[in-house]
């Protein structure tokens, strides 16, 4: 009768070290799906963040004729705040028509955080504009 009293505590200790095995694996993808919602989120923000710098750039370009050759833009409103964007803009003239005529590439490099760091984001976009009219 003595052999049979400490039946039950092996597979009460297997079933606890199963449960927590679960427990571990169940956080771990907890944490993964958390951390690619959160980058997705961020690399969203870099885009708009480099869709401001086009747009900061057009503006000077088109509006202003202005072509400021790299200008660094930090942005520090709303959900942008903390990305950094990098405006290079590069004019070229031609003639159309015994008209000179303008046409601007701008290049938008937008970033967050450190490079080599998990929070890193970084987005490139690059438009072209001209001040040519139908």
């Amino acid at each position: 009768m003595s052999s049979v009293r400490g039946f039950a505590l092996v597979p009460a200790l297997f079933l606890i070290v199963v449960l927590a095995a679960l427990g571990a694996v169940a956080i771990r993808v907890g944490n993964g799906e958390q951390q690619t919602v959160t980058m997705a989120l961020q690399q969203s923000r870099a885009l708009a963040a480099a869709r401001a710098g086009i747009d900061w750039g057009a503006y000077n370009a088109l509006v202003n004729h202005n072509c400021a050759a790299s200008t660094t833009l930090n942005l520090s409103e709303a959900a942008l705040a903390g990305f950094t964007v990098a405006v290079t803009c590069t004019a070229t003239s031609y003639t159309s028509n015994s008209v000179t005529r303008y046409a601007w590439v701008v290049v938008a490099n937008s970033s967050s955080g450190t490079y080599g760091q998990p929070g890193y984001v970084h987005r490139v976009l690059s438009s072209t504009f001209t001040d040519a009219t139908g």
